[in-house]
């Protein structure tokens, strides 16, 4: 059970990143929120390290030292900016990392869902490719519009979108999705 809590309290840590932020520039300088970001990454990687470090692809681990990397010149430079554009950078690193699947099968979707469906059948494979393909549309327009509140934007606007309206669109990307699988699958089976 308090291995259930502590993901629960991570998941909800990195969801409230911008927020944090928000908040914290009001008492901190931005290197020491960045030490801070740096740690929670380090933190969020800890249990079994060599272990998950063996299963990363080459991709996911270009992308989080490219976020450590991130974190570092942040606290380094002392810029708020940098610290902004961490939503930016992990719609970037996202979209690699989905964007990467299509060139290289099988797709991100496809990988979800056959944890669910071990054995796809080629419609759903197709149907899948289709779904990442729609996620890296969102990432590419979330990644510009994070990286636009980051450099151009008042903190305010900043943490009202990447903090609360880049969620929601997030979820409503994944509800519709879901209800058009539904259906999708609905009609395979009748």
């Amino acid at each position: 059970m308090a291995i259930t809590r502590a993901r629960l309290l991570q998941g909800l840590i990195w969801l409230l990143y911008p927020l944090a932020i928000y908040f914290g520039l009001q008492f901190l300088q931005p290197r020491y929120l960045a030490l801070l970001l740096v740690l929670g990454l380090l933190a969020r990687r800890r249990r079994a390290a060599g272990q998950l470090l063996r299963e990363l692809s080459r991709i996911d681990l270009t992308v989080l030292v490219a976020l450590l990397a991130l974190a570092g010149v942040t606290a380094l430079t002392n810029s708020e900016t940098l610290l902004r554009l961490y939503p930016a950078a992990m719609s970037l690193g996202m979209l690699v990392a989905f964007g990467l699947s299509l060139k290289y099968p099988p797709s991100m979707v496809e990988r979800f869902a056959r944890l669910e469906e071990p054995a796809l059948p080629p419609d759903g494979v197709r149907y899948t490719r289709r779904v990442t393909q729609v996620w890296c549309v969102f990432f590419v327009c979330n990644g510009c519009i994070a990286g636009f509140t980051a450099v151009a934007a008042s903190r305010d606007t900043w943490a009202l979108y990447n903090g609360f309206i880049a969620y929601v669109l997030m979820g409503l990307l994944y509800a519709a999705e879901w209800l058009v699988r539904r259906r999708h699958l609905a009609r395979r089976t009748v």
